[in-house]
C-alpha cells in the first residue's frame, strides 16, 4: 500500500490521467482521429452540430487533462472527472449504445481509470 502513497505513484498517475484526457480530447475529438466519437455525439446531441459539439467536448477534455497535469486541487479534479465520465457513460449507453464497441467494457475500463484517479487525488491531497 505504501507504493500508492509514494511520490513516484503520484507522478506516474498524474501523467497517465492527464494523458488520457489530452489524447481523447485532442486526438479523438478535436482532430477527429476516432470518428466514432463524433457519431456518438451526433446521436446524443443531434447530427446538425455534431462536429462543432464534438470539438467543444474535446477542448473541455483537453483542459481537464491540463488540470490533471498541474496537480492543482486533485480532489476537485477527481470529482469533475468522475462526473464527466458518469454523465458521458450514462448518455452513451442510454442513447447511443449501438455505436459503442462494448458498453460493459467501457464501464469497466472507466471504473478502473477512476480508481487510479481517486487513488492519485487522495494520496496527493494527503501528502
Amino acid at each position: 500500500m505504501a507504493f500508492f502513497q509514494s511520490p513516484t505513484f503520484r507522478l506516474v498517475a498524474q501523467i497517465l490521467i492527464g494523458s488520457v484526457w489530452v489524447f481523447h480530447g485532442l486526438y479523438s475529438k478535436v482532430l477527429n482521429g476516432i470518428p466514432r466519437h463524433q457519431r456518438i455525439v451526433g446521436k446524443i446531441l443531434g447530427a446538425t452540430h455534431a462536429g462543432m459539439m464534438t470539438k467543444a467536448i474535446g477542448v473541455l477534455e483537453l483542459l481537464l487533462g491540463v488540470w490533471a497535469f498541474t496537480g492543482w486541487q486533485p480532489v476537485a479534479c477527481a470529482v469533475v472527472q468522475t462526473s464527466a465520465i458518469a454523465a458521458m457513460n450514462a448518455l452513451e449507453i442510454a442513447i447511443a449504445k449501438e455505436l459503442l464497441i462494448s458498453a460493459m467494457g467501457m464501464v469497466l475500463l472507466n471504473l478502473t481509470f477512476l480508481a487510479v484517479v481517486w487513488q492519485w487525488a487522495l494520496s496527493a491531497a494527503h501528502r
